[in-house]
């Protein structure tokens, strides 16, 4: 018996396949020190059937973004403005039940360290049966049943004899699977992938984001892939939410970001990478850090790194259309390109 499809309803933007739309979203982050602004009016919309990357350093908010849309900050940590609609329902305002219902169903989350995010005492077998139960009312041999046919479909080897091994008896690559295939057992509408192939070795990689993309064109799902490696953006994803101080910098389709980039933080991303140097060559970087969230400064996030800052730069920019499909952040965005 396999689950049914699940399907979303068109969100406030009017295309039917948006399935998860991101407005204002705003998280604010309690310290000893005081309150600070961890997430600063970040949106985007997720479309069904793509993949959009959440791009920029450690630190930039990109997990956070990740955490409250899945209603999992930690206590310190609220969202005090914005929204994100999905399937009907304002993730920021719903109920305890609420996002409980929509847990799994229209909303699930993969993590990196999958050791950690598996229940360490009981079967593999067992916790992929557990969501068919609880949200579909199956019988034990029913739910049984469905989660053999999940581990086969990530490729786990030998499942019907592996269903009642424990997570620690699988390699890290095969945990990976196994955390995929409880994420999207229910068929969810969006699927957040949070670094999920950080800890795996190149191999291990490839594999574990073939399977998520053939799982994406399969299910139909909107895939929000969080990550600061540019080359994986490259190969995997559709479009680019590039992220800087807790702030959305430039977004657009990831071919035409990464051919000409319209903020100097992406294009000084881009000049980070090593292409084509010799032993003994000098690696660009960004200079100076990332703001400590204390002390954001005043006007442009970026402009104490920035090659082209100037006074205009004093007053805050706000995302605006670059071209078809791509928004900047930028006072002088026709000039990023060429830094």
């Amino acid at each position: 018996m396999n689950a049914p499809a699940l399907t979303s309803q068109p969100t406030a933007s009017g295309d039917d396949r948006v399935a998860l739309e991101v407005s204002g979203l705003t998280v604010d982050l309690r310290t000893p020190s005081g309150t600070v602004r961890a997430i600063d009016s970040v949106s985007f919309p997720a479309r069904r059937g793509e993949t959009l990357a959440l791009l920029g350093e450690s630190g930039c908010g990109k997990s956070m973004t990740a955490q409250a849309l899945v209603g999992l900050l930690d206590p310190v940590a609220e969202i005090t403005a914005g929204s994100a609609r999905l399937s009907e329902v304002d993730l920021v305002t719903a109920s305890g039940k609420q996002r409980r219902a929509l847990a799994a169903t229209e909303l699930a989350i993969v993590f990196q360290d999958a050791l950690t995010a598996l229940n360490p005492v009981y079967p593999v077998g067992k916790q992929l049966a557990e969501p068919f139960r609880i949200h579909r009312g199956m019988s034990a041999k029913q739910a049984e049943r469905e989660a053999l046919s999940l581990m086969t479909r990530v490729g786990i080897p030998e499942p019907q004899t592996r269903m009642r091994a424990y997570p620690h008896q699988f390699s890290g690559g095969m945990r990976q699977r196994l955390l995929i295939a409880m994420a999207v057992a229910l068929r969810p509408s969006v699927l957040i992938a949070d670094e999920p192939t950080t800890a795996l070795d190149v191999t291990v990689q490839a594999q574990i984001m073939s399977l998520l993309r053939d799982l994406r064109t399969e299910r139909d799902m909107a895939v929000i892939l969080i990550t600061h490696d540019l080359a994986l953006v490259a190969e995997e994803a559709d479009r680019v939410v590039i992220m800087y101080a807790g702030n959305v910098v430039e977004t657009g389709p990831v071919a035409e970001v990464f051919a000409r980039p319209r903020h100097p933080y992406t294009k000084g991303l881009l000049d980070s990478v090593p292409v084509g140097t010799h032993r003994g060559a000098t690696l660009k970087s960004i200079g100076g850090t990332p703001p400590d969230l204390h002390s954001i400064p005043a006007g442009c996030v970026y402009r104490e790194r920035c090659p082209i800052v100037r006074d205009a730069c004093h007053t805050r920019p706000t995302l605006e259309p670059v071209a078809p499909g791509r928004l900047s952040a930028c006072h002088f965005s026709e000039e990023s390109s060429h830094v």
